[in-house]
């Protein structure tokens, strides 16, 4: 998203040259419209629960997945290679199969939870004000996991065994192993897989536009999709606008890589 992103600034650029400085102030005044807009709370708010969710429940559950993959065990190539598969197909393939799976009348979701006697009808899970947030949120989490696994997994594979057998020598239970050997031998892991798990996630256009497309109006768009229907899609037809938000989301991603060249730098220094 980072490329309609260019384009939008490089559009509202050429309407400063052909019009002048006058065409310039109406630039600036982009910024001034965005914040006055009345759906930007809710679209900050949605993005911030989109990427900390997201980004916390992943590293959380890839943390208990790198631990078991890096166990030995009878098939454990299967189950490492099976676990790349939602990373490696399309987000709009992966994307359109859930909401599929979550269809009011045939999805899966739905005829699972209805048959256990979990639910006592069907749900709308993406017309639901009230669960379509989360629904979207099961998808990230499910399309990140195996990327995120797989980094902290490359970690826990440079720990020297030495390290683990001399805290059992010592008398450390497993969890206190875990705890003061495991993780901080595995924060430069941690810090890699969160700065680019931000990043990702912020990006998920295809995730939030398939499974949110149905909807009006921007009570569950994040900013890249906001950007997206201020253009295209939306009654305002702004472009002008569009680019501000554009220019916003792009400063967003720079902080984010700053932060990954930063954590890139340290690990460096540390080895």
């Amino acid at each position: 998203m980072v490329y309609p992103a260019i384009v939008l600034v490089r559009t509202s650029l050429a309407r400063y040259s052909i019009t002048g400085r006058h065409q310039g102030w109406v630039g600036l005044g982009n910024y001034a419209r965005l914040l006055g807009q009345e759906a930007l709370p809710t679209v900050v708010s949605n993005t911030i629960v989109w990427v900390l969710t997201i980004v916390a429940v992943t590293l959380v559950l890839s943390l208990g997945l790198a631990q078991l993959l890096n166990a030995r065990f009878p098939g454990r190539n299967v189950v490492r290679w099976t676990l790349i598969v939602p990373w490696a197909a399309s987000l709009i393939v992966t994307s359109k199969l859930f909401v599929w799976i979550y269809d009011y009348y045939f999805g899966i979701l739905n005829g699972a939870l209805v048959g256990l006697g979990v639910l006592g009808g069907p749900v709308d899970w993406l017309g639901n004000d009230r669960t379509v947030m989360s629904a979207m949120i099961a998808v990230g989490v499910f399309v990140s996991l195996p990327f995120t696994t797989y980094v902290l997994l490359a970690g826990l594979a440079t720990i020297p065994n030495d390290v683990h057998e001399a805290a059992r020598v010592d008398g450390a239970s497993p969890w206190r192993a875990y705890r003061s050997v495991t993780l901080p031998l595995l924060k430069p892991a941690l810090l890699v897989a969160t700065a680019l798990n931000v990043i990702y996630v912020f990006n998920s256009f295809p995730i939030v536009w398939t499974l949110n497309d149905r909807n009006p109006g921007f009570a569950h768009d994040t900013m890249i999709t906001y950007m997206y229907k201020i253009a295209f899609r939306s009654g305002l037809r702004d472009v002008g606008l569009a680019a501000a938000v554009g220019v916003v989301n792009v400063a967003l991603i720079l902080v984010a890589v700053a932060a990954y060249l930063r954590t890139v730098n340290w690990r460096d220094a540390e080895a």
